[in-house]
């Protein structure tokens, strides 16, 4: 943490003004400002945003840097994409300490200050993974935060031994519990969530599960989920990314599950996707729910699409939910930005004082403009430290 002066920043859409950061956290934003000793740095007038928040994502999967990966593996089959990212990791010999920086570093850049990264842990890598991107979090705790998720990507209860390894990741340092489609995968959603709400408990973490599972099928897992988060006492402490289901026809079910999900404090984080139902913003803000965002896997063997930019994130938030007010896009950038931290259960990165010191500068005429078009980023400001210029992070990329 350190402290910064930005001189003649526009705040969003407003007037231009100053901003301060000491010791990691804004401490006054106003014009004319003036704090001697203090490095500084001239916005010329463009645009300040919030930090952006990649809520959802797999820093151990992505192959930049690596020669194109032609893909034969279609997205009909979900086992088969697995089975088919777990041979080709090994094949390829792919270090996920390098490629999470890699992966890490580009999303930095595009001005992302905190990231919650899903980590595979199976009974082939063990915790090789988790040990990579750690290692990542560790050498960039000034670029970007880095929060870990133990997920047993491969399977939980149909890979015998992946739960000793869920407990061991745990026990080194994971920062919450993953899951994943208790019932599509496992085909044992008691025995899958009783694993990892038991692990919950024990090592004192949250849960975040992917919920790809649609339909009645996702519903009833989720509901599996509520009870067991209700049981426990875990409010505020659960959450569901992906939540496909909720995209479901069926609007009296959806709304009745969002009260719950409203009562017990679960976030969703979505990615908006272009090919599946998804939970629409407006519907889970109307209950109070919060959202966070992310840009999942980005070039892996999964597929080719996604550069990292959790801007363009907002603009497929905004496509997705037919969000086309100004205010709406804000919405969508929010939910991209600070609304995506209070989802993490994070403090808020916001342009305001006693929030984090976390400022992008983007170019374009407002707000809006910017999303729209993922405008290049001028600078990046992690707790006062500038970690990226021209959209090219100050520390280099393996």
């Amino acid at each position: 943490m350190t402290s910064l002066l930005i001189k003649h920043a526009r705040i969003g859409d407003g007037e231009s003004a100053d901003i301060l950061i000491r010791d990691g956290r804004i401490a006054e934003i106003a014009p004319g400002l003036d704090a001697p000793g203090v490095a500084t740095e001239d916005a010329a007038g463009v645009i300040a945003i919030p930090g952006l928040v990649d809520a959802h994502t797999h820093l151990d999967k992505s192959l930049i840097g690596w020669p194109w990966y032609k893909n034969d593996v279609g997205g009909g089959n979900l086992m088969a994409m697995i089975d088919n990212e777990r041979a080709m990791k090994a094949r390829l010999g792919v270090d996920p300490h390098v490629q999470s920086m890699r992966h890490a570093l580009q999303t930095a850049a595009y001005g992302a200050t905190l990231i919650r990264s899903h980590v595979d842990i199976d009974t082939d890598g063990g915790l090789r993974a988790l040990e990579g991107v750690m290692e990542t979090a560790d050498k960039l705790a000034e670029v970007v935060e880095i929060e870990t998720v133990a997920f047993p990507q491969s399977g939980l209860m149909i890979r015998e031994g992946t739960a000793e390894l869920m407990d061991q990741a745990l026990a080194m340092g994971a920062d919450l519990v993953g899951g994943l489609d208790p019932c599509g995968v496992d085909r044992d959603p008691k025995g899958h969530l009783d694993v990892v709400f038991g692990l919950a408990e024990k090592h004192g973490k949250g849960v975040d599960i992917h919920l790809h599972e649609r339909g009645e099928m996702g519903m009833f897992s989720m509901e599996e989920i509520l009870t067991r988060a209700e049981a426990l006492g875990m409010t505020g402490l659960v959450t569901i990314s992906h939540a496909f289901c909720l995209g479901m026809n069926d609007f009296q079910r959806v709304e009745a599950m969002l009260e719950r999900l409203a009562a017990l404090d679960v976030r969703i984080m979505t990615t908006a996707p272009a090919s599946s139902p998804a939970p629409m913003v407006k519907q889970l803000m109307a209950h109070g729910i919060r959202i966070g965002a992310g840009n999942d896997g980005i070039q892996d063997t999964w597929g080719p699409y996604g550069n990292g930019d959790m801007l363009e994130r907002a603009k497929f938030i905004g496509l997705r939910n037919n969000l086309r007010m100004d205010s709406e896009v804000k919405t969508a950038l929010d939910i991209c930005a600070g609304g995506g931290a209070e989802a993490m259960g994070k403090p808020r990165r916001a342009l305001e004082v006693g929030a984090p010191g976390d400022v992008v500068l983007v170019q374009g005429e407002t707000v809006v403009q910017a999303v729209v078009t993922h405008a290049p980023r001028q600078l990046v400001v992690k707790g006062g430290n500038v970690t990226a210029r021209g959209g090219k992070t100050v520390m280099e990329a393996p």
